[in-house]
C-alpha cells in the first residue's frame, strides 16, 4: 500500500475494530472495492498489521483504565480469591478470555486463509447482520441482570463468541454483545464486557508478534508511517470506544439494528453485484 490507503486502513481497523461491523470484513472488501494495490503477502503487512493492533490495544487500556486498575488491584487485594466484586469481574474476564485465546491459536491462520474471499467475507458479513438482529430479540426476551449477577460458565460462553471473529465478515465485539444479551446482560454491561475481553485479545495479538518487528526494513519514512497509523488506529478506536458505550447506555431498545442492518445491506448488495 501506499502512504494514503495505510492510512485510510488504520482508520478502517481502528473503526471497524469495535463497532460491531467486522473489522477484517471491511479489511478485506474496501481494498477490494477500491482497487487498492495491497499485497497482504508483503514483508512489510505483517508489521503494519501490528501496530494497527497495538494501537487499538493501546486505545482501550486508556479508554478502561480505572477499570483494569480496580480489577487487578481487588484480585491482588482478594490474594486471587473471587471474594469482591472488583475480583470476582478479573475472573470473568479470564473466564471469558480463555476459549478466544485457545480457538485464536490453534485455528486463525487456517481459518483466515480458508475464507479471505470477498465472497465468502460477503456472506459471513450478512450473516453477522442477521445475528445482531436476533441479538435484539433476544433481549426482548431475556430478563435484564447486572454484570456482576453474570456466572462463570455464562463468561465462558460469551468468550467463545468471539471465535466468530476468526471468520472474516463476523464480528468479535458483535459475537460478544449478542451472547452477552443472550444471557441477560442489558446493552451497556454487554458492550462493556465485550470490551474488556477485546483488551487482552487485542494486546496479547499485538504483542506476541513485536518481534517479528525487529525484521523490518529500515528507513526512518517506513518506521515513520507505520507509527503514524498504529497512532491514528488508535485514536479512532478510543473514539468509537467513546462512542459505542455512550450510544449502548442512552439506547435501551433495539440498538443492534442499526449495525445490523448495515451488515445485512452491505452483504447482500455486494453478494449481488458480484452475480451480476
Amino acid at each position: 500500500m501506499n502512504a494514503t490507503e495505510a492510512l485510510l486502513f488504520a482508520v478502517i481497523q481502528g473503526v471497524s475494530e469495535l463497532f460491531p461491523i467486522s473489522s477484517l470484513g471491511h479489511g478485506v472488501l474496501i481494498p477490494d472495492w477500491l482497487h487498492w494495490s495491497i499485497n497482504r503477502a508483503h514483508p512489510d503487512f505483517l508489521p503494519f498489521m501490528v501496530m494497527l493492533h497495538l494501537g487499538t490495544a493501546a486505545a482501550l487500556l486508556l479508554y478502561f483504565r480505572r477499570d483494569w486498575i480496580k480489577l487487578i488491584s481487588g484480585w491482588l487485594k482478594a490474594g486471587g480469591r473471587a471474594s469482591t466484586p472488583e475480583a470476582r469481574l478479573m475472573w470473568l474476564v479470564i473466564a471469558g478470555t480463555i476459549p478466544a485465546g485457545l480457538l485464536g491459536l490453534l485455528l486463525e491462520k487456517q481459518l483466515r486463509a480458508l475464507f479471505a474471499s470477498p465472497t465468502a467475507v460477503l456472506i459471513f458479513l450478512a450473516l453477522n447482520g442477521l445475528l445482531l438482529l436476533l441479538g435484539d430479540r433476544l433481549k426482548k426476551k431475556t430478563a435484564s441482570h447486572e454484570l456482576s449477577e453474570l456466572s462463570f460458565a455464562g463468561a465462558f460462553k460469551i468468550g467463545a463468541g468471539q471465535a466468530l471473529a476468526l471468520l472474516p465478515g463476523f464480528s468479535r465485539s458483535g459475537a460478544t454483545l449478542v451472547a452477552g444479551l443472550a444471557h441477560g446482560l442489558d446493552y451497556a454491561s454487554s458492550a462493556r464486557f465485550s470490551f474488556l475481553l477485546a483488551t487482552p485479545i487485542i494486546t496479547a495479538a499485538g504483542l506476541l508478534e513485536i518481534p517479528k518487528l525487529a525484521h523490518h526494513g529500515n528507513g526512518s519514512q517506513q518506521w515513520a508511517l507505520l507509527l503514524a497509523c498504529g497512532a491514528v488506529a488508535g485514536l479512532c478506536a478510543y473514539a468509537s470506544t467513546w462512542f459505542l458505550m455512550r450510544y449502548f447506555r442512552k439506547t435501551e431498545i433495539e440498538s443492534l439494528r442499526p449495525f445490523g442492518f448495515y451488515c445485512l445491506l452491505v452483504g447482500i448488495v455486494g453478494l449481488l453485484i458480484k452475480l451480476a
